[in-house]
Parts: structure tokens; sequence; C-alpha cells
């Protein structure tokens, strides 16, 4: 099965700047797809994690983290529709967090920060190293993202995606690429 490789912190305003697609030609032999500026790729080669995580840094002119998923894990998820009841709209949007590694001893959740009915992240499942949470929009009030939500209350260091982005890693997941044989 493919893995999936998150990146944290890249392409986020002026720092830790590349071009995703021009790495994910970089590392074609290995099956390499890009999923967006934002640092999310597909990888259908066969290749341990570790070499996985030494061909992807080597290649980028900063450090960076990434968090490396098996794609059935994604899959899995999706299929299970964790956010059965709640529509996206501009002012309340669906994020699955990857955290680096599963937690010891995670919170009880629900969990809403800042607590109460003025709430602006969520967090409201977790499966594995997945953190499902809500994000909503409060006005003209500052806006808290949902990463730095998680990963003061888990104590893990994280990425987070919007739902959407999940669901077309999961669609690429399940296409047969063309040419090869998986």
């Amino acid at each position: 099965m493919p893995l999936v490789v998150f990146m944290r912190g890249v392409n986020v305003g002026s720092a830790k700047r590349f071009q995703p697609k021009l790495l994910a030609r970089e590392l074609g032999h290995l099956g390499v797809s890009n999923l967006g500026a934002a640092g999310t790729f597909v990888v259908r080669g066969t290749l341990a994690e570790s070499a996985l995580r030494a061909e992807f840094l080597r290649r980028l002119p900063f450090a960076c983290e990434l968090m490396v998923c098996q794609g059935r894990d994604l899959l899995k998820l999706a299929a299970a529709e964790p956010f059965p009841a709640s529509p996206e709209s501009p002012d309340l949007r669906r994020f699955v967090t990857v955290l680096a590694k599963r937690p010891r001893s995670p919170p009880a959740l629900p969990w809403s920060y800042p607590a109460g009915d003025q709430w602006q992240v969520k967090l409201v499942g977790l499966s594995g190293r997945f953190v499902l949470c809500h994000w909503r929009r409060l006005g003209g009030r500052s806006v808290l993202e949902p990463n730095g939500v998680v990963e003061k209350q888990f104590g893990v260091r994280a990425t987070t995606r919007n739902w959407n982005t999940i669901l077309r890693i999961c669609d690429a997941l399940q296409e047969q690429p063309q040419g090869r044989r998986i």
C-alpha cells in the first residue's frame, strides 16, 4: 500500500518555501505524486520509511519535519465518515491533524478551545495518529489555528490538513497510476 507524506510548516508565510511539484518530479523514481502546495505527497514506490524520509530531506534546502502514514490508514479513516453530521461552511471547517506519533495519554474528547460557547477549535475525535477537529471563525476575533491547539493539548508535534484534502488523498490512493502496476 502506498505511503502518504505530510510536511510540517512548509510554504507558510515566507519561511521554508519550495515547489512541491518539482520535488515530486525529482522523486518520480519512487512513484511520488504531489497533492498541493502545503507539502502533501502520495508515494507508490516500495521503500522503507527511514529511506523515504532521507530521500525527501536530502532534496530540501531546509530542515523539515515529515509525518509519514500508511495510505490504508487514511482510507480507513475516510471510510468511517468521521464528520457525517457536520457540513463545511465558510465559518465552520473540518480538519484532520496528523500526529508525529500516537499520544501516550490522549485527552478526553470532545474538547474545545476556548471552553464554552465561544470556541474556535473543537477536538472531536482521535483515530490512531489522526485528530479530528472543527475550526470556527467567530467575527473579528483573532483566529486560532487547529494545529497549535492540537500540539499543545496532545504534547506531540503535528501537521494539519483540511478534510477535503484528506478526501483528495484518498481519491489519489484509489487511482491506478498510468503505466504502473501496484
